[in-house]
């Protein structure tokens, strides 16, 4: 008896056993949630939604937007940290996320180092400086020429302190040796008007809120913050072409988990996002947005976010930008 009952036990085990490793080497088996930081409606749910449309059916399963604003992503970010590493729970880090925040907090509910498992890329939006429409300069070396005459005196707006227009104008200004004014919103629509209706002379802007005031002639661009030109704006130089040699500045957006995400559930999901990414149609639906797809292996985009936090945290500490 006590053998038959040994036999039944070991045959379970082994049953269970292999069903786990079927579970395991089956992912997803169920819905995968994709946390976005922001409010629905924004640059940020848009890249999301597109994508995870493309990639639930790739990997046969829904993958289902939740958004979770607030506290410039932390809220949503931490919620991501502390999931449980089993891949369904990831979502979206920007660069506020893992290349600001560190460097303006002295403490977050996250440690953007070690709490996440880096998947991929998602988007670039090209910043560009654009000015009022009646604004004197017609041109990046008339602007500095103005701002190195009157120091302070000419106002440079942005979304709020620590976003990244705001640290884009501080390397410009560290770059450039300028003082601009510093006028922050809340939010890059109540700044627009402002700028389209010269209540601030000057703004950095990243393309997906701005392109259609851009090409109505609502705001004028003197030149974008990319080593190339943009094909959807041609005639716009960059700033190296404009007199400011090395200067690159975007708002960008990658795709984590929590850390300790299995290789396997990792190599899973970038497989699906960079299909996606590449898909024809997903990729001139975010184009026509402003936004420049980004797809990265795991460790290519690791590399980039270690780059980027050791970029941005040296302007902001020299800027002395503090949000806490």
């Amino acid at each position: 008896m006590k053998r038959k009952t040994f036999c039944l036990l070991a045959a379970a085990a082994l049953l269970a056993g292999g069903m786990n490793a079927h579970a395991q080497g089956a992912y997803p088996a169920q819905p995968v949630k994709w946390i976005v930081p922001y409010a629905p409606g924004g640059t940020t749910d848009v890249i999301a939604r597109n994508l995870a449309a493309r990639m639930g059916p790739d990997m046969g399963q829904s993958v289902i937007v939740d958004n979770k604003p607030g506290a410039a992503s932390i809220i949503g970010a931490t919620f991501i940290a502390r999931s449980q590493p089993d891949g369904y729970t990831v979502g979206t880090a920007d660069s506020g996320t893992l290349a600001f925040n560190p460097a303006m907090y002295a403490t977050l509910t996250y440690d953007a180092g070690k709490d996440f498992t880096f998947i991929g890329g998602l988007g670039k939006m090209p910043l560009v400086l654009a000015v009022a429409p009646g604004f004197p300069a017609r041109n990046v070396r008339e602007l500095l020429a103005l701002a190195k005459r009157s120091p302070g005196s000419i106002s440079s707006a942005s979304s709020g302190p620590g976003s990244p227009l705001h640290v884009a104008l501080e390397l410009f200004k560290q770059r450039t040796g300028t003082d601009l004014m510093h006028v922050p919103y809340k939010g890059s629509a109540p700044a627009l008007q402002d700028l389209m209706a010269g209540q601030v002379q000057t703004m950095f802007v990243d393309l997906p809120p701005s392109l259609s005031m851009i090409k109505s002639g609502k705001v004028r661009v003197l030149a974008v913050a990319t080593p190339q030109r943009l094909s959807i704006l041609p005639d716009v130089p960059t700033m190296a072409e404009a007199g400011v040699p090395g200067f690159e500045a975007y708002a960008w957006q990658g795709f984590v988990g929590p850390a300790r995400l299995p290789d396997a559930v990792v190599r899973k999901l970038n497989a699906s996002l960079v299909a996606a990414l590449r898909h024809p149609e997903t990729r001139a639906r975010l184009e026509e947005l402003g936004i420049q797809p980004m797809p990265m292996a795991p460790a290519e985009f690791t590399d980039f976010v270690h780059s980027e936090q050791k970029l941005w945290s040296g302007v902001i500490k020299a800027a002395n930008i503090r949000l806490d």
